[in-house]
């Protein structure tokens, strides 16, 4: 049974009154407990056969009552109750209060099933808006059992049960979030109907995702696995990152994305470049919350406070990390086509030095640190893609991928906004399927499926007015069908235009030669470019990619000139030609 609300009369638009509910916060519904202590497991039961999380796993996790989560751009607060107290609602057609504006309403949620049979509950709701207006949404819920990893917010690694003890099962909780209408003032959301017998959608948390208006998206890369780092343990990070969109303030973002425990932020800095691990001038320290430090939670993130530090535009930034640690394992962008810097283990904090000589280890990874935004400016370009957008067998250091090359085009021109350009390439992956199975330590870092990160890697960026889909050759070489990736295709396009953004689509670039692109992939890569081609509306625009690197006299395979050598990937000359083939009107419209 539902929770209470206030009844009120509203009036009908044949002049007669029907009786509502006055919106209530969302903690006075709260009429379901989730949460055990592992000692007293009886005293939750969240799927209505004995079963409930570990209060346990989630501090853990970094998720203790009333902690506030980042996550996906959204700040959820995770409900401040004890174990065996109410901590969510079964949605049924409630009214919540939720006032503000933004791009979209976010909800901590999880169904539960018989066994996790349903794998997602879904349901739609309404939003309502200060003017009167409405706005309708569906709400999707993965199962907490039988739900998938790829796409959850954390995954915990016990299931509490009322009679059986502690399984060793993933219980999982999931952000989901759906659009509203932009520059609108939201009042309230109705939640869905209840789904019936056999399935219930619960919510923890809701909020509205503000945006980040104001800001401009300068330099980003997408989190692709959860590696092992060895035990670091009080070290530092001088991360070497390649800006596009200048301004005359800062700001970072970090991302704990895939962990199952929380990291420790000691001290970051942020300066430019001089020579190798060393700054030209004193770094700028950066705080969180007016601190110096923070703690990430599992799957959350972090962004910094705004500094009055001047980002010049195409220029090398050294931002500095201390981890206190442990940090055995950490979220990281694999390809990063650069060299950065660490100090030695237990060498402590030298965020604020400008000098590189602590410095005596280098990685070629970015573990971490997932994004710098700058004040001011026309907003973000995000390019969605894998290897070639990646860079991967471009010059190490040089930033010659073709993101790169296109930065650099709209820096120099006064024809449309001089976008910020956000690299969200990774090598290896896929539209379809996942490389990274999205929980635990793993060394593929091909990471999850184009649609199982696209709220992340897209939606939640800072202010993103148009993504580029250049994506499906890793899918028609390894037996997808080009009506799997079609499908993929189109369910990018509508999520993303729902949201307000644009969608750019090129088509895919040939590989004959490389050891797998056999003549089946290229009838699969020729299917998927017609249909790019032809689209029928599904994107607002098209490049083609294809077109502007293949041998005009044997399509099928890269012009020698362009080839890095292995057939596959564009080198320095390719992925220069991709970026100036840009007809950069598309981007804006």
């Amino acid at each position: 049974m539902s929770a209470p609300a206030l009844a009120v009369a509203e009036e009908r638009a044949d002049g007669g009154t029907t009786t509502t509910h006055e919106p209530l916060p969302l903690e006075r519904l709260f009429d379901n407990r989730a949460v055990s202590d592992d000692k007293r497991p009886g005293r939750a039961d969240f799927d209505g056969a004995g079963n409930s999380l570990s209060a346990q796993d989630l501090r853990a996790a970094g998720w203790s009552p009333g902690s506030t989560l980042d996550l996906d751009a959204a700040t959820l607060r995770w409900p401040e109750r004890r174990p065996g107290q109410p901590d969510n609602v079964r949605a049924d057609g409630q009214r919540v209060r939720l006032r503000g504006a933004g791009d979209a309403i976010s909800f901590l949620v999880a169904a539960t099933s018989p066994g996790g049979a349903a794998g997602e509950v879904s349901g739609s709701g309404t939003v309502r808006y200060a003017d009167g207006s409405r706005s309708a949404y569906t709400l999707r819920a993965p199962d907490w059992r039988g739900g998938p990893l790829a796409t959850k917010s954390v995954a915990l690694p016990h299931v509490n049960t009322a009679t059986s003890g502690q399984l060793d099962e993933k219980a999982k909780l999931y952000a989901v979030t759906v659009p509203v209408k932009k520059g609108r003032e939201v009042r309230s959301v109705e939640l869905p109907r209840d789904p019936g017998r056999d399935a219930d959608l619960h919510v923890f948390a809701a909020s509205l995702r503000a945006g980040s208006p104001g800001w401009t998206g300068s330099w980003s890369a997408s989190p692709a696995g959860y590696t092992d780092m060895g035990g670091w343990r009080d070290r530092t990070m001088r991360l070497v990152v390649h800006t596009s969109a200048g301004g005359p303030k800062a700001r970072i973002r970090l991302e704990n994305t895939f962990a199952s425990t929380p990291v420790e932020i000691g001290h970051a800095s942020i300066a430019v470049q001089g020579e190798g691990a060393a700054a030209k001038g004193a770094p700028v320290p950066l705080r969180f919350g007016g601190r110096d430090g923070t703690r990430i939670p599992a799957g959350a993130r972090a962004v910094s406070d705004p500094v009055g530090f001047s980002v010049p535009a195409d220029t090398n930034l050294l931002v500095s990390i201390h981890l206190p640690g442990p940090v055995a394992a950490a979220p990281v962008h694999s390809q990063a086509i650069q060299r950065s810097y660490l100090s030695e283990e237990g060498s402590g904090d030298r965020t604020g030095e400008a000098g590189g000589g602590a410095y005596t280890a280098s990685t070629s990874v970015w573990p971490l640190l997932t994004g710098v935004d700058v004040r001011g400016g026309p907003g973000s370009v995000v390019a969605l893609g894998d290897s070639i957008t990646d860079g991967v067998k471009s010059t190490e250091g040089a930033n010659r991928r073709w993101p790169n090359v296109l930065a650099r085009r709209l820096l120099d021109q006064n024809e449309v906004p001089r976008y910020g350009v956000l690299n969200h390439g990774i090598s290896a992956n896929r539209i379809v399927t996942d490389r990274y199975p999205g929980d635990g330590v793993s060394t593929d870092t091909g990471g999850v499926s184009a649609q199982h990160r696209l709220e992340r890697d897209v939606l939640a960026q800072t202010d993103v007015r148009t993504v580029v889909l250049f994506e499906g050759i890793n899918d028609v070489r390894w037996d997808t069908t080009p009506e799997q990736v079609i499908a993929g295709m189109k369910a990018i396009a509508q999520r993303s235009r729902e949201r307000g953004i644009r969608v750019v689509a090129a088509t895919i670039a040939p590989c004959e030669g490389y050891h797998d692109c056999t003549a089946e992939v290229e009838a699969r890569r020729t299917k998927v470019n017609d249909f790019i081609r032809e689209n029928g509306g599904t994107f607002d625009a098209v490049l083609d990619f294809d077109a502007a690197i293949r041998d005009p006299e044997r399509p099928q395979r890269m012009l020698p000139a362009y080839d890095s050598g292995d057939h596959l990937h564009p080198g320095d000359a390719g992925l220069r030609r991709l970026g100036e083939s840009v007809d950069l009107r598309k981007l804006a419209g």
